[in-house]
């Protein structure tokens, strides 16, 4: 008898789905032979907002694009704004962004640890990483005073100062990450469920990652070690020199699959806290933003012109901003974002091929996917590319309206019609 494949569309809601997409899984019997990806459920319209508004106020929409890579944005665009505006950063500023920068991806990696064993179904797991989380976040919200949406970037430095008080909470916090590392590597890496449910499984390729482009953890996983901070140096990252992880560094040929990426996720949250010891031992003293007012700023920002891009690496993977500004506008004339799930979107085709359809769910949750940081909206009809704006938008929406409209009154009708005749 002949396979049959069969078709099983999952999302754009669904139990196992954090954020909506839609995708078509082609499958002959348990086995997935194909997948269709369709995303576009969580436009905002952030950049089309962006250009209406200044370029401080962009900075808050940049900070709300993703809640958990809520200073990766900010960093991104900031820098792209700098570039294009000629400013400066201080160097102490430079160290207080690349402390905040590191203080998120241990959270960000953290959360998605406790994620992706919620995906496995061990939820005692998920209970434990997210607790010791709360650590991280504390010294977030005591140092920027919010434990997301942060409010440190601002162009040509940050926002507030660490204080000589808030020194030695930021040592007690490396100090308990550093004495749990083992206990968290033992109960990720060796756990016998863990490792049956993630070895083999959603499987990229070195020359997969590469063609894919894939970016962060999901490449390193697949044994490329690319990092913006290794490759294209900023802030003081260049002085520190970086290193990409791999899971040849966990003393393992690199396999490319979601157990690698448990062991990337892993080693970069120790990484993340010499980072920011470093960064305590040597951030110089001197002046936190080369700009000081915020009119001043503005006057500034409004004289410049030219393009500017900004790279940062997010806990995700590479992040751009790219600005340009035209004189005598406080508003960017263009601006466009480029978030990581963008491109680690496509190598979820090989990863998903050929796996079973019980392990969709950490497979999806392995590259850490953000909806929201990824979506845009274009609208291609008879091959041409438009724009649509608000008026068409509203008359499109008022059209359909109508026609439900239309198609309530008759159904009406004909109930009434059918109900006097058969009195």
């Amino acid at each position: 008898m002949a396979d049959k494949t069969f078709e099983i569309p999952i999302g754009p809601v669904h139990p196992a789905l954090k954020e909506p997409i839609r995708f078509t899984f082609q499958v002959e019997g348990e086995r997935i032979v194909g997948v269709d990806i369709k995303p576009g459920f969580a436009h905002r319209g952030i950049e089309f907002m962006g250009l209406r508004r200044n370029l401080i106020q962009v900075l808050y929409l940049a900070e709300r694009i993703c809640g958990i890579c809520s200073i990766s944005h900010p960093i991104a665009l900031t820098q792209a704004v700098e570039n294009a505006a000629g400013i400066e950063v201080p160097p102490r500023a430079q160290y207080i962004r690349v402390i905040v920068s590191e203080l998120e991806r241990i959270h960000s990696h953290l959360l998605w640890a406790g994620v992706a064993v919620h995906e496995l179904g061990f939820d005692t797991l998920l209970h434990l990483t997210w607790k010791v989380r709360e650590r991280v976040m504390d010294i977030l919200e005591e140092l920027t005073g919010n434990r997301v949406d942060y409010a440190i970037p601002i162009y040509g430095g940050v926002r507030r100062d660490i204080t000589p008080e808030q020194y030695p909470l930021v040592r007690e916090m490396i100090r308990y990450y550093r004495g749990l590392f083992e206990e968290l590597a033992d109960r990720l890496l060796n756990d016998a469920s863990i490792r049956a449910r993630t070895r083999g499984v959603g499987v990229l390729t070195p020359q997969e990652a590469e063609a894919l482009c894939a970016v962060g953890p999901t490449a390193r996983a697949s044994g490329l070690r690319k990092d913006v901070r290794q490759d294209w140096p900023y802030l003081v990252y260049g002085d520190f020199g970086v290193k990409a992880i791999t899971p040849e560094d966990y003393g393992l040929a690199p396999q490319g699959d979601v157990y690698d990426r448990i062991i990337v996720r892993l080693l970069e949250v120790a990484q993340s806290i010499d980072i920011i010891e470093r960064c305590l031992e040597e951030m110089p003293e001197g002046e936190i933003t080369s700009v000081p007012k915020v009119p001043a700023l503005l006057a500034q920002l409004k004289k410049a012109e030219g393009e500017g891009i900004g790279r940062h690496e997010a806990p995700r993977g590479e992040v751009i901003h790219y600005i340009a500004l035209e004189a005598g506008k406080e508003e960017p004339v263009v601006w466009k974002v480029k978030a990581p799930t963008y491109s680690n979107l496509m190598p979820w085709v090989p990863m998903f091929r050929d796996q079973e359809i019980a392990d969709i769910p950490i497979i999806a949750a392995s590259i850490d996917p953000c909806m929201c940081c990824m979506d845009r909206v274009y609208i291609v009809r008879d091959t041409v590319e438009r724009e649509v704006w608000k008026e068409e938008l509203l008359r499109l929406s008022w059209g359909k309206t109508d026609r439900i409209r239309s198609r309530i009154a008759g159904r009406s009708l004909r109930a009434a019609e059918a109900e006097h005749g058969g009195a």
